[in-house]
């Protein structure tokens, strides 16, 4: 039966094949986190991570634009309290916060008459209004993944925008590559969300990421704390 990798087993996995992610750091208490938001830099995020949490935001799981440590304390403090009986094993996840002013999203899914894709559209608030996706069936290659880019109806979003550069397309496309690659070399991969990517000096930066696997998956290392 399909189950979600935590977020920070998901990020590992993916990273494995590309996918550029912001740094983080998996710790175990309020005080791992403070010193891993000092090391990473303020502002920070706390997210609660573990095998069954799967949809943070809508607990209220996540934790933005800690300035301090002694926020940072806090939230890690709130956050492991809120956790369920029927979470599991939780840790605190700490990363830097990521700021940008467009947001794409990409990801595997399963159709159920072709089989994988890889999918590539318009994130953050626009994400529902403007419905704007592409897909491709596994595998791609960089014609695909340049295709795919420029399949997209928001091209204005893509170009220079509010006196930052272009979207890399080059970055992008290496996103897309690495999850179809992913898809190939793990057939136990359900579905992958990134979501978002957030584009910063145009290129995209994941900051979160869901893998649902049905069986088991290598994970090519332990994932760091």
């Amino acid at each position: 039966m399909p189950h979600t990798l935590s977020e920070a087993q998901s990020k590992h996995l993916l990273a494995a094949y590309g996918v550029p992610f912001a740094p983080d750091r998996l710790v175990a208490d309020p005080e791992g986190a403070v010193t891993a938001a000092e090391a990473l830099g303020f502002p920070t995020v706390v997210k609660l991570c573990g095998d069954r949490i799967a949809h943070k935001t809508e607990r209220g799981l996540v934790r933005l634009g800690l300035a301090d440590a002694a926020a940072v304390r806090t939230a890690g403090a709130d956050l492991l309290a809120a956790a369920a009986a029927e979470d599991g094993d939780v840790s605190l996840l700490v990363a830097p916060m990521v700021r940008g002013t467009r947001e794409l999203i990409a990801g595997l899914a399963t159709d159920p008459q072709f089989g994988m894709t890889v999918v590539l559209g318009v994130g953050g608030v626009l994400a529902e209004a403007v419905a704007d996706v592409v897909v491709r069936l596994v595998p791609i290659d960089r014609i695909d993944a340049t295709e795919m880019m420029a399949g997209l109806a928001t091209q204005r979003l893509l170009g220079p925008f509010r006196g930052e550069p272009p979207v890399d397309g080059d970055a992008v496309a290496e996103v897309l590559l690495g999850l179809s690659a992913a898809a190939e070399a793990e057939p136990g991969i359900v579905s992958a969300d990134l979501n978002p990517l957030i584009v910063v000096d145009g290129r995209p930066v994941a900051v979160d990421a869901l893998v649902e696997v049905s069986g088991r998956v290598a994970l090519r290392a332990p994932v760091p704390g």
